[in-house]
């Protein structure tokens, strides 16, 4: 199995990025899913989570209303779209399935990926 975040680059404050997280060995629909985050000389935090029938959606506090994710059963991947980036966002950002009890805790998840670098700045 294995987990592949994309889509990170570098952006200003306000601009908009879209992450995905492609699956193989994997299929994406039968596992919940959550996006994390680590910024330089921070603990991991958990960002989103899907639930796998996709009916229920979490967001850390600091980006509701700012990031949506969302799941492409098809494509097996899943996809955070970030609008109005602010430079606090600025994270390597993972991706990781299983069926966790509380969703963003990283160790719970059964399978993670590598990370892909967000940079916001001016």
């Amino acid at each position: 199995v294995q987990l592949q975040a994309s889509g990170g680059g570098s952006v200003q404050p306000g601009n908009s990025l879209r992450l995905s997280c492609a699956a193989s060995g994997l299929t994406f629909q039968y596992y919940a899913v959550g996006w994390f985050r680590q910024a330089p000389g921070k603990a991991r935090e958990g960002v989103s989570y899907i639930s796998t029938s996709d009916a229920t959606t979490f967001y850390a506090n600091s980006v509701k209303g700012r990031f949506t994710i969302s799941r492409d059963s098809a494509e097996n991947r899943v996809y955070l779209l970030m609008d109005s980036l602010k430079p606090e966002d600025t994270a390597v950002y993972y991706c990781a399935a299983g069926f966790p009890t509380v969703w963003a805790v990283w160790d719970e998840y059964d399978y993670w990926g590598q990370g892909t670098l967000v940079t916001v700045s001016s």
